[in-house]
């Protein structure tokens, strides 16, 4: 069973930048596109960011365009979400999930989620 840990979430101020981490452990990390999604209170998750099984190949979404940026370490069995010039808007809790195929923004095809880290961006 593949498991996903995510941690680097926090306090920043606007304009700031911080670094998400999601490590997985069991199965390799290397047959899985690897999602990163947010989620605040009373709404759907969403999400922002995605990369392939070889990581190059990467898809962004909404705000995350031009801001995020998602790679991978398959040896390290490790995906990290660069997160820069933050907005008070991207304050949610981040999850990583994992699937089997390619790249999506559909959460439904993801089988396997963290349990998410804490952003917040404020002054």
């Amino acid at each position: 069973q593949l498991r996903l840990v995510e941690s680097g979430g926090g306090l920043v101020q606007p304009g700031g930048s911080l670094r998400l981490s999601c490590a997985a452990s069991g199965p390799a990390l290397k047959d899985y596109a690897i999602g990163w999604f947010r989620q605040v209170p009373g709404e759907e998750p969403e999400a922002v960011a995605c990369v392939g099984t070889s990581g190059d190949k990467t898809m962004y979404l909404g705000s995350a365009k031009g801001r995020f940026t998602i790679s991978r370490d398959n040896a390290k069995n490790n995906v990290v979400l660069q997160m820069s010039r933050l907005k008070p808007d991207d304050t949610a809790v981040y999850y990583c999930a994992a699937q089997l195929f390619a790249c999506t923004e559909y959460r439904s095809e993801f089988a396997h989620w963290g349990q998410g880290t804490q952003v917040i961006v404020s002054s």
